[in-house]
């Protein structure tokens, strides 16, 4: 999928090439969305307001965008705007994703009390660097791509991931791990 031509064909009108982006960006982001959320049906609503988002905003946008990072800034977004108003913060229920955990991180997951410490650990690393360390480790995303999602440089998005590696470590393994 050519983005921008993508870009430019929903600009102009053609609601068929809007139709293309959601078939290629809406399992990603729902998946994305469940496990910031942990709630399925919360993580189906919230991709379907993210594309209703940026399609209502779609022109109104730079010719440069980036449409994967667009739209993931915009469903994250949206997950954090329903968490201020539920004042509820809640993330990856990770024991539905062992298969993608083991992948992920490395050998760490073996078994469902394995997961479960995966799962407390990474929800005791601080938001701001989960994010990061989710969209990077999981999802894929370069640096430069969650840079651009999250609206921060390179370098802090370097930080952020291995500053989260470092506290997912010291908080799975106990203790301090240097």
């Amino acid at each position: 999928m050519e983005e921008s031509l993508v870009i430019a064909q929903v600009r102009s009108g053609n609601t068929d090439a809007f139709a293309v982006v959601v078939e290629h960006f809406q399992a990603p982001i729902q998946r994305y969305l469940y496990r910031f959320t942990g709630d399925y049906e919360l993580a189906k609503d919230l991709t379907q307001d993210t594309f209703i988002q940026a399609y209502k905003s779609i022109r109104k946008t730079n010719s440069e965008l980036s449409l994967k990072a667009w739209l993931y800034r915009i469903a994250t977004n949206n997950a954090y705007q329903y968490y201020r108003r539920k004042r509820l913060i809640s993330f990856i229920p990770f024991s539905s994703l062992k298969k993608e955990i083991e992948k992920s991180i490395a050998d760490y997951a073996v078994d469902t009390t394995e997961t479960m410490a995966i799962q407390e650990a990474l929800f005791k690393v601080p938001e701001e660097q989960r994010v990061c360390l989710v969209l990077h480790l999981i999802e894929g995303f370069r640096y430069r791509e969650i840079a651009e999602t999250m609206g921060i440089s390179e370098d802090a998005v370097r930080m952020r991931v291995a500053r989260a590696k470092e506290a997912f470590r010291r908080f799975y393994l106990g203790g301090d791990v240097r």
